[in-house]
């Protein structure tokens, strides 16, 4: 019934953080770029620093690790 959520992972080698943000809306969105491609893949849309917060601790992220893109 209660399951306890185990972190995800992603590839540090092929794929970097990323909150990406709208200049038109503000709107911010974290996820990972494709080191190789450029793509990104988003993860979930970020309202505030609780959903910031809970990305990094899903994936086992530091603060300083994530670029933030225009």
């Amino acid at each position: 019934m209660f399951e306890k959520k185990q972190k995800e992972t992603y590839n540090k080698e092929e794929k970097k953080p990323v909150i990406r943000i709208s200049i038109c809306t503000g709107e911010q969105v974290a996820g990972f770029k494709d080191l190789k491609t450029g793509k990104f893949q988003d993860i979930m849309l970020i309202t505030n620093k609780k959903d910031e917060k809970e990305f990094r601790k899903r994936y086992g992220i530091q603060e300083a690790e994530i670029t933030r893109e225009w």
